[in-house]
């Protein structure tokens, strides 16, 4: 990894913050549609995309990107071991829209198949959680670390919920389950920014099916903070375990086996 990227990555996840903060004090301009009639994307999402793929383009211009916005398609990540950008320009969209603080612009950079540094800032309260490997995991410029809960019943867990409603069923079952076992649950719609609240100690565990780049930067946040980050499902053979986006578990590593074992007995009925 080229020495300049992390810093160059934090400078411009701040920068786009930024922008999508100005963006949402203009009301009047700030405009929304629904991709594929279900998932909200506003007018801010489009010029964060645009703002973070030139910056990157204009530095590295033979690099890949993979943006949910602009390119939001791509080869077989399991695959692909050249340099590739990972980008949400805003996760959290509904919060977004809404006016609520818990949204962030996530930029991962890859090579060799794996994350080698990760931002993700939240404008709204100036909070950027950062970490290259084996460099810790940081907000701002604090160190944080895991929580040490080891009991699942003092466990505070979040997850979300697909915007495709089909059959709940299963999803249901698991949420039922964890709020029977485990303290309580919270369901703050910003994924990137769960799992940052796992590596820091603000939640204890979080489980859930994800895209990319919804938790592509804040994994390698997560792990260096201490977190165990895996799925709580088989990772089907060939796929890498580091974009596989299915059953995604994180917790501290006393936990982790707990959820592991609670959200399977939740899939057995």
């Amino acid at each position: 990894m080229h020495a300049s990227i992390p810093e160059f990555t934090r400078a411009l996840a701040e920068s786009a913050g930024e922008l999508i903060r100005r963006e949402r004090l203009d009301v009047q301009g700030l405009t929304s549609a629904y991709k594929g009639g279900t998932e909200l994307v506003t007018n801010a999402d489009l010029k964060a995309d645009h703002y973070i793929c030139d910056a990157i383009r204009a530095r590295f211009p033979d690099h890949r990107i993979l943006a949910e916005e602009s390119a939001p398609d791509m080869l077989d990540l399991s695959a692909w071991q050249g340099p590739l950008w990972i980008i949400d320009p805003i996760d959290g969209t509904v919060n977004y829209a809404h006016g609520h603080f818990q949204s962030a612009v996530s930029i991962a950079y890859a090579e060799h198949g794996r994350v080698q540094c990760g931002v993700v800032c939240n404008p709204f309260v100036s909070e950027t959680f950062h970490a290259v490997p084996g460099g810790g995991a940081w907000l701002n410029d604090t160190p944080i670390h895991v929580a040490r809960k080891t009991e699942l019943r003092r466990a505070i867990v979040a997850t979300g919920f697909p915007y495709i409603k089909g059959d709940m069923t299963q999803i249901v079952r698991r949420l039922a389950l964890v709020l029977q076992e485990c303290a309580d649950i919270r369901r703050l719609g910003a994924a990137s920014l769960d799992i940052c609240w796992v590596a820091m100690g603000r939640l204890d565990g979080y489980y859930e099916n994800l895209s990319v780049w919804d938790f592509a930067a804040a994994q390698l946040i997560a792990r260096e903070a201490g977190a165990q980050y895996g799925h709580f499902k088989p990772v089907p053979e060939g796929i890498s375990p580091e974009f596989h986006h299915q059953n995604i578990l994180v917790a501290n590593p006393a936990l982790y086996p707990q959820l592991h074992e609670l959200l399977n007995r939740a899939d057995r009925g």
